[in-house]
C-alpha cells in the first residue's frame, strides 16, 4: 500500500539513548561505562518501594478509577507545589496525576496550544520535550543558553524578549535544564515572567528537576513570581528527583481554570496512571524533603567527578541535573563520531544531534547519574584517548 506519513511526525528527532544502551547492552562482556542513559543506579526510598509491593497484592490499587488519580497523591503532589512556589493549590481543584512526566508535558502542550502556535523552549532542550511541541501541533522557538566553557551555562535574556512574537503561547522551561544542566537565575525568571505577564503567555514548567540543584543554588519556582500563579502550570515527575522511573507516574499542577480541559485531555490519552504506583510515589514526595539532601550531594560528587575528568576540555559546568555537555566539535568531531569513537574506549555516550539549534550535533552528553564516583574516574583518560583516536 501507499502510506502518506503524517506531517506532525516530520521533524520529530530521535533520542539516540535507546540505540546507545543496546550496543551496551549486548555485549554483556564488556564493561562499559554507562553514561547514554537518563537512569540511576541510587535506588528510590526503601518506603516507597515496600509500599509499591503492597500495592501489587491490594484490590483498591489495582483501579483504573479514580481517572484523575488517588486522592491523596494529588493532595501531597498539590502540597509539594505550593511549599516550593508560595501559591496555594488544592490536590482536588488543582492536580491531575499523569502517566510519568513526559505524558503530563503532552497533554499540557494539547490542553493549552492551537496549531500553529509557537513555544519558547531552551537551547539545548531534551529531544523529547521538542518532539512534542511538534505532535501538539505547536512549533518550537529556541532561546540559547550561552556555553562558557569550564563554567555554567548563561540564559540569553536578549534572545529570550525577541523570540516572543504574534504566534507565541507559551514557554515551556526546565531548570536545572536537561541535558545542559544550565540554570535559570533569578534576574531571567524576571524577565520570563514579565514576557508572560505582559504578551498573556502561558508559562509550563517541566519541573523533573527543579530540587537537583548544586553549590547551594536556590530554587525559584515561578509560580511565585507577580502575575505568574494564574499562568503558570508544573509538571512534576517521579523520575528524577525520586528516583522511580519505572513507575512512570507524574502530576500536573494548574490553576482551577485550566483544570477542565487537562483533565478532559488525560482521560482522552492515558486515561490513567499506573495504579500500583500511585501511593507509592506519594509516600516518597512527602519524605523527599528529609532525603534529598544526600542524594544530591551525591549527583554533585559525581558531576565534580566528571569535571575533573574533563579538565581542560570544553565542557558545559551543570549546575544542576544528570548530565554534562562536552563540545567536540573544537576537535572536529560531531557528537555522533565522538559517541563511536567513545565505544572503542569502552564509554557509552549520546550524542546530541536534534536537541536544539545552537547547541546539538557539536556535543557529546554524559550522564553521570548512573555510575558512581570511582568508575567516573575512568573517563577523563578514555575522552582523551578517543579525541586523539585519527590524528
Amino acid at each position: 500500500m501507499s502510506r502518506i506519513r503524517p506531517a506532525r511526525l516530520q521533524h520529530i528527532a530521535g533520542i539516540g539513548v535507546d540505540r546507545m544502551g543496546s550496543i551496551a547492552d549486548a555485549d554483556p562482556t564488556r564493561d562499559y561505562l554507562r553514561l547514554e542513559n537518563l537512569d540511576t543506579d541510587i535506588p528510590p526510598d526503601p518506603a516507597a518501594v515496600e509500599r509499591t509491593r503492597q500495592a501489587a497484592s491490594l484490590d483498591a490499587d489495582n483501579s483504573y478509577l479514580p481517572f484523575v488519580g488517588h486522592a491523596r497523591l494529588r493532595a501531597v503532589a498539590a502540597a509539594h507545589v505550593s511549599a516550593i512556589s508560595g501559591v496555594a493549590y488544592s490536590g482536588e481543584r488543582n492536580c491531575v496525576i499523569s502517566a510519568g512526566g513526559l505524558s503530563g508535558i503532552l497533554n499540557v502542550l494539547l490542553a493549552t496550544i492551537e496549531v500553529g502556535d509557537e513555544v519558547i523552549v531552551t537551547d539545548p532542550t531534551y529531544a523529547g520535550l521538542i518532539n512534542r511541541v511538534r505532535l501538539a501541533g505547536g512549533t518550537p522557538r529556541f532561546v540559547p543558553f550561552r556555553f562558557n566553557p569550564g563554567a555554567a551555562w548563561t540564559l540569553d535574556r536578549a534572545a529570550l524578549e525577541a523570540a516572543v512574537g504574534p504566534k507565541t503561547r507559551a514557554m515551556l522551561l526546565m531548570s536545572p535544564s536537561m541535558p545542559s544542566g544550565g540554570m535559570l537565575d533569578a534576574e531571567d525568571w524576571r524577565l520570563a515572567a514579565e514576557l508572560c505577564v505582559r504578551h498573556d503567555l502561558t508559562l509550563i514548567l517541566d519541573s523533573a528537576m527543579e530540587r537537583l540543584v548544586f553549590d547551594g543554588t536556590p530554587v525559584i519556582h515561578p509560580a511565585g513570581l507577580p502575575g505568574m500563579a494564574e499562568r503558570t502550570i508544573t509538571v512534576g515527575s517521579s523520575a528524577k528527583e525520586l528516583r522511580m522511573i519505572g513507575w512512570r507516574v507524574g502530576w500536573v499542577v494548574a490553576p482551577e481554570s485550566f483544570m477542565p480541559d487537562l483533565v478532559a485531555v488525560s482521560l482522552a490519552n492515558v486515561v490513567v496512571p499506573v495504579g500500583i504506583g500511585q501511593d507509592a510515589v506519594a509516600v516518597a514526595l512527602e519524605r523527599s524533603p528529609a532525603t534529598i539532601g544526600a542524594y544530591v550531594a551525591e549527583l554533585q560528587a559525581r558531576r565534580d567527578a566528571v569535571a575533573a575528568g574533563l579538565a581542560g576540555l570544553p565542557y558545559g559546568l551543570p549546575q544542576g541535573g544528570w548530565s554534562m555537555l562536552l563540545r567536540v566539535s573544537d576537535f572536529g568531531l560531531t557528537g555522533a563520531e565522538m559517541s563511536e569513537r567513545l565505544l572503542a574506549e569502552g564509554v557509552c555516550a549520546t550524542a546530541m544531534t536534534g536537541w536544539g539549534e545552537v547547541h546539538g550535533a557539536q556535543y557529546i552528553r554524559f550522564v553521570y547519574a548512573n555510575e558512581p564516583v570511582p568508575r567516573l574516574a575512568r573517563l577523563g583518560s578514555a575522552v582523551r584517548a578517543a579525541l586523539g583516536a585519527g590524528s
